[in-house]
């Protein structure tokens, strides 16, 4: 069991921890050490004036009283103190109801004083009424009992300190809520910024703000994206020049093939010639794996489904398709780009063996695409090799099955363009398993 497994997640709920658990640390050791204090110390003092005042009514009373002493004792205790007295004559003091709490602080105060200052047997209730407490007093001649406000014994100031303490609590918390979200959203827009680069998607300038540091930090992704993208249509746009300047040389030299007597020499270099020219369109390819193409909010589903459909009627029984019970979620996709990846891995598989399988899952904001066969497969040590671009495998996939040992790096370039990952890995089948991870 790790801290880390119980720390908040987020920048903002880490930063409003860091703020939330001193503050609350502090209010908490504050409010025990006054409360304790506080309630000690003027408990104490309201319940040795209390048990004073009641201890005087007692000793004017006397003990043996009778009814005749009472409205002058009335007078007094209501005159001076505040008091209301009921005497009945013959009666006897109750049992203590066990149903009355008596082990709160209050209570064990009160008792110690009136121990202190009373020699009768008597007993209090102070949590019936609302705004009176009493106290019962066995004498001689009957029980007394003595009316007085719940003021003279609870004190009021601990709830106003508990309530301001809890309020400005929630008031410094408001604060500190309002400014860390003002300090957190250019972050969590830098964030934003960098996920979408990192899945291929277009992401546009925003207003820079924040702290220095944070604002330098969105500078410099901005500059980094501004080079990144020159970089990507400078490399295209150069493949295309290169492609272009080939093509005329080329297209002259056929021209000159067709014209020339048909000899095993010249369908030797007209061969050539197009192996140079797929070449070039390979290369072309390549560097738009990236491409300029727009990504679009878009569903893998009816794409698989018609390219599927498209290699079943070319060949029948050899390839299947396994889709999920819901539909996929759209997300952003360059369309063409994926289409382009998706085709070259499974015309692999339909090419370099009898039967293949294409199966989709979506789990945890992932599209997994798993495309089986029970080709010849590739060897694990080999299979990083085989991503690279410009490599075939001589051992099982050679020039002489056609291609220019780019399908793969193409489809490889194309997925991780998208944020995602190609995976190759042996296939249940027997042959070669290439998983496709694709983030939502």
């Amino acid at each position: 069991m790790q801290l880390r497994n119980y720390m908040p997640k987020t920048l903002f709920a880490r930063m409003l921890a860091i703020i939330l658990v001193p503050m609350l640390l502090v209010q908490c050791i504050t409010v025990l050490i006054f409360y304790e204090r506080h309630w000690d110390s003027v408990t104490r003092h309201m319940a040795y004036s209390l048990s004073g005042e009641i201890s005087y009514i007692v000793s004017q009373a006397g003990s043996t009283p009778t009814m005749e002493d009472i409205p002058a004792l009335q007078m007094l205790a209501g005159r001076y103190f505040g008091f209301s007295v009921l005497f009945t004559p013959d009666a006897i003091l109750p049992p203590e109801n066990p149903d009355i709490d008596r082990s709160f602080y209050a209570y064990i105060a009160l008792s110690e004083t009136l121990n202190n200052r009373i020699d009768f047997p008597w007993s209090a209730d102070l949590t019936t009424d609302e705004d009176l407490i009493s106290v019962d007093i066995q004498l001689g001649t009957g029980v007394l009992r003595i009316y007085a406000g719940r003021k003279r014994l609870f004190s009021s100031t601990s709830w106003t300190f508990l309530g301001w303490t809890i309020g400005s609590s929630l008031i410094l918390f408001c604060i500190a809520l309002l400014f860390l979200q003002g300090q957190v959203r250019p972050i969590r827009q830098l964030a934003n910024a960098a996920r979408q680069l990192g899945l291929g998607r277009q992401t546009d300038d925003w207003q820079l703000s924040g702290a220095r540091e944070v604002r330098l930090a969105g500078r410099a992704f901005q500059s980094m994206r501004h080079r990144i993208n020159r970089q990507l249509t400078e490399r295209t746009s150069m493949l295309a020049g290169v492609s272009h300047d080939l093509r005329t040389p080329l297209t002259r030299m056929r021209l000159q093939l067709a014209m020339m007597t048909r000899t095993v020499d010249v369908d030797a270099l007209e061969n050539d010639v197009v192996e140079l020219e797929s070449m070039i369109d390979g290369y072309l390819a390549f560097a738009r794996g990236e491409g300029e193409e727009h990504a679009v909010s878009a569903s893998l589903d009816d794409m698989l489904i018609l390219m599927v459909s498209g290699y079943q009627k070319s060949n029948p029984g050899h390839v299947t398709l396994t889709m999920p019970d819901n539909p996929l979620p759209l997300f952003p996709i360059r369309a063409v780009a994926m289409r382009r990846a998706l085709d070259n891995l499974i015309a692999n598989a339909v090419r370099y063996a009898y039967k293949s399988e294409v199966g989709v899952k979506f789990k945890n904001d992932v599209v997994n695409i798993f495309v089986d066969d029970d080709g010849p497969g590739i060897e694990p040590e080999l299979r990083e090799q085989a991503l690279r671009p410009f490599v075939r495998l001589e051992a099982s996939r050679n020039r002489g099955t056609g291609g220019t040992g780019l399908g793969l790096a193409i489809a490889a370039d194309i997925i991780a363009g998208h944020g995602g990952e190609l995976i190759l890995d042996a296939s249940p089948q027997g042959g070669l398993r290439v998983h496709v991870k694709l983030p939502v």
